[in-house]
């Protein structure tokens, strides 16, 4: 007997299962260093005082949360597709990651080593979940003459 390939797709094989709940535990972890590190005031490597750093942070601190929410709530979506849940479908709008959102690279070099670590983590995380999302999502789409293959296999 030759040996098997598995090909990364969300349908359901040990693969795909096994990568999101590995970005699962991931993203959980990063979404609690970011709670804690952002929760705390601290950040700013700087005069504590100055306006525009705080306003800067406190806006990273949003970028970041509303990134890892998106890719917390892709990854969610994912496992209950993977559960069959009744209510979970490839057409709600969970299934899509969402567009990036962006951090100011050259404000974030004024916040301390651990937001600038956090921030950076988190694009990163981002950007892993949306290339596998695209990769999948190909992966999913059927060209005409797979779909004929298909069906002739059936009604064999």
């Amino acid at each position: 007997m030759g040996r098997r390939t598995i090909i990364a797709r969300s349908d359901g094989n040990p693969v795909f299962r096994a990568q999101i709940e590995n970005l699962y535990v991931e993203a959980m972890v990063l979404a609690d260093e970011a709670y804690g590190c952002f929760a705390v005031g601290r950040g700013l490597s700087g005069a504590p005082g100055e306006a525009a750093e705080r306003v800067a942070l406190a806006c990273e601190s949003l970028k970041t949360t509303t990134r890892l929410m998106h890719v917390i709530a892709w990854l969610l979506h994912q496992r209950a597709l993977l559960a069959g849940e009744p209510g979970a479908s490839r057409q709600d709008s969970a299934a899509r990651l969402g567009e990036v959102l962006g951090s100011d690279a050259a404000m974030c070099m004024r916040f301390d080593p651990a937001v600038q670590r956090i921030v950076s983590d988190s694009e990163r995380l981002f950007d892993r979940v949306s290339r596998l999302d695209a990769q999948w999502q190909t992966a999913l789409m059927r060209t005409p003459v797979q779909a004929m293959l298909g069906e002739l296999r059936a009604r064999l």
